[in-house]
């Protein structure tokens, strides 16, 4: 159940809206006036959900060039193309 604080116990009860925040791994919702002002959540959790939103960006613009490209590479194909990519991360170049 999500919490719902006034903002007011952001400055009051700081060290209890962290608590919260820590322990549910939920954020904490905080209201001025009665209508929603601000999200409290933990590093952690600002985190997770930053992580979570690279990973729907990536797999966005995947999908995206899978349309724009008729192109199919089958499991042989790219399982070379890596190698090759890795082998030459890999291989010392003369200097």
């Amino acid at each position: 159940m999500p919490q719902i604080r006034p903002i007011s116990d952001l400055r009051n009860n700081f060290t209890e809206i962290s608590r919260i925040v820590h322990e549910s791994n939920e954020p904490v919702f905080l209201t001025k006036n009665g209508y929603g002002d601000m999200v409290v959540m933990s590093i952690e959790q600002y985190e997770a959900l930053q992580t979570v939103r690279r990973i729907d960006s990536a797999l966005l613009e995947a999908q995206r060039q899978a349309v724009s490209d008729v192109r199919r590479l089958d499991f042989n194909e790219v399982s070379a193309l890596l190698r090759n990519m890795l082998a030459e991360k890999v291989t010392p170049t003369d200097a």
